[in-house]
């Protein structure tokens, strides 16, 4: 069952498969065209979901080539119908073939053991809020992922609890110390 949502003034289709956009999320997208500064370049939004995150990008930075990654092959044909971006399944950045000015993400970072705590994503899937262990796994992976896969200078921007994490690549030892004391991360 198809919908629509407003995320950063467009207006997209979203079905029950993929989160909710929300509005929090454009700081993903202003940290991303920041980054750019109006240079054509290279951005990956990994976890894409809806699409909503690389579909803003791709219309507030129109000469970046703006890819979508994601597991959940219902979430690929969702973001597919944008075509206005480069769409593939697979884990993190395994289906993306190079070097990325900007990297952005919004993955599951809650603990599974945690969901009942949480009613007011009861209506999310699981596995787009919630992950093993301290929630944090998938978010660890693709910091270290990103220190192959960025460009010198490249940007990694990721959204957990809310707020917006970012580092260039030189600096991404700062996002792995954050990750290692998850009680800095609380809202």
């Amino acid at each position: 069952m198809e919908a629509t949502a407003t995320f950063g003034g467009l207006e997209l289709v979203t079905s029950p498969c993929v989160m909710t956009p929300r509005e929090t999320s454009t700081g993903l997208v202003v940290c991303a065209t920041d980054h750019l500064e109006g240079r054509s370049g290279v951005v990956v939004d990994v976890g894409t979901g809806s699409g909503a995150i690389a579909l803003a990008i791709a219309e507030t930075a129109p000469h970046a080539a703006v890819w979508a990654t994601d597991v959940s092959v219902a979430a690929v044909e969702l973001a597919g119908l944008h075509n206005r971006i480069t769409v593939r399944c697979g884990n993190l950045l395994d289906p993306f073939p190079g070097t990325a000015d900007v990297i952005v993400a919004n993955l599951p970072y809650l603990p599974l053991g945690e969901r009942q705590g949480y009613p007011e994503l009861a209506s999310e899937p699981v596995s787009a809020v919630f992950a093993e262990g301290d929630g944090l796994g998938l978010v660890r992976r693709l910091v270290a992922a990103a220190r192959r896969r960025l460009t010198p200078d490249g940007l990694l921007a990721l959204q957990i609890r809310g707020r917006i994490h970012s580092a260039r690549q030189p600096d991404l030892h700062a996002l792995e110390y954050l990750l290692d004391a998850p009680a800095t991360l609380a809202a």
